[in-house]
């Protein structure tokens, strides 16, 4: 007996060849999302677990007590304030005794010729520690060690980029650049507590557990603990 001639399951080849269009598709939309730039947009707010975004603080350390800072990098007396009590700090932070809450402000803009030096190195100094959270704190003291004086232009940014480099951290060049947390910047200066007795912002000001405290309360070099009671 002579077989008929077979009928073609369209509907079956339809669907298959709707499949492989779909995961074709798919696979397009994989490698296009892959290669979009990671780096965040400008006015962006920096977002790792190791930043508070409501408060700004760039945090050190896992100690139930917490050491707040507020600094400018242009400021010499911010910079004094961590030659005296950094090895404190440090020695803190260690012994898992307390949490350094960092937070890079901008009130000396107007002391680097218009290149706007405050704001710029705040920046980066979100920009590590989005990258790298264990090079925060290295970032902020080789920043230091290396800072310009008051009324000059202050670091490029490539040399702030060396100065990170310097720490681990690469890959930040258009954070750094574009001025990514600039404006967060300006946002969490505005947010700076007053010391007791100032009239306002000032650099440095220091938190205990929360609290502003009178910069001529801190006791002796390696007495730094004695503040948590």
């Amino acid at each position: 007996m002579t077989e008929g001639p077979r009928k073609v399951n369209w509907v079956a080849i339809w669907v298959s060849a709707g499949v492989v269009v779909a995961l074709l598709v798919a696979a397009v939309l994989i490698v296009v999302l892959n290669n979009q730039p990671s780096d965040p947009a400008p006015g962006g707010t920096p977002s790792a677990s190791n930043i508070d975004a409501e408060t700004g603080a760039i945090l050190v350390g896992d100690g139930d007590d917490q050491l707040g800072t507020y600094i400018d990098f242009l400021c010499p007396v911010c910079n004094r304030f961590e030659q005296i009590y950094g090895p404190d700090i440090a020695s803190l932070i260690d012994d898992g005794a307390i949490t350094l809450a960092i937070h890079p402000i901008s009130i000396l803009d107007s002391k680097s010729q218009g290149t706007e030096y405050s704001t710029r190195a705040a920046n980066a100094a979100y920009c590590v520690a989005v990258a790298d959270a264990e090079a925060s704190l290295p970032f902020m003291n080789a920043m230091f060690a290396a800072q310009p004086a008051e009324g000059t232009p202050g670091l490029s940014d490539d040399e702030i980029l060396q100065i990170a480099e310097s720490v681990g951290v690469t890959g930040i060049d258009a954070c750094v650049d574009d001025g990514v947390y600039s404006d967060f910047v300006a946002e969490m200066t505005d947010k700076t507590p007053v010391q007791p007795g100032a009239a306002g912002i000032g650099t440095p000001t220091i938190t205990v557990n929360g609290e502003v405290i009178s910069n001529s309360t801190l006791p002796e070099p390696g007495q730094l603990a004695t503040l948590f009671g």
